[in-house]
């Protein structure tokens, strides 16, 4: 797949690596962020093997649902994560439905901190790019506070 457009965020969490990881990967932990600010998560799948999927909805606030899924290529737990994208017929600006991105995590041990460096590579337009990083810095958000409520919790 070639480079196309990219998006890379880099970001640290108050939380051990593991814990990170486990937010990636596990559908109760998905379940509590993986969307923009002030949408709904309706649903995660995960099939957590190379070669294995994924899928999860949200809705905005207008009521739009939006369906994503993509197959795992490595997992190397806990500081790699890389996997497809690609949206499920949605024809909203900025949404190439079935054009497949890659996106790869990885994730740096600070001891009870952890520097998060994310990369979506294959985007095809300004314009999804841009809604795209817009949608996962807020979605990065929803997972800071998922995590540190989570600590709280221990």
């Amino acid at each position: 797949m070639p480079a196309g457009k990219v998006i890379e965020i880099e970001r640290e969490f108050q939380a051990p690596r593991e814990l990170v990881f486990r937010a990636w990967t596990e559908e109760k932990h998905l379940m509590k962020w993986l969307c923009p600010k002030d949408f709904e998560v309706l649903f995660v799948t995960i099939d957590l093997r190379v070669g294995g999927s994924w899928r999860s909805g949200m809705k905005s606030p207008l009521g739009v649902t939006y369906v994503m899924r993509g197959i795992y290529i490595e997992i190397a737990y806990p500081q790699r994560l890389v996997f497809t994208h690609q949206w499920e017929d949605n024809t909203q600006p900025g949404h190439e439905p079935g054009h497949e991105t890659l996106i790869n995590v990885t994730l740096a041990d600070l001891g009870e901190r952890t520097k998060m460096r994310f990369k979506v590579s294959g985007l095809t337009t300004d314009e999804s790019r841009d809604g795209q990083a817009q949608g996962w810095s807020e979605a990065f958000g929803n997972l800071e506070a998922s995590l540190l409520r989570e600590q709280e919790l221990r």
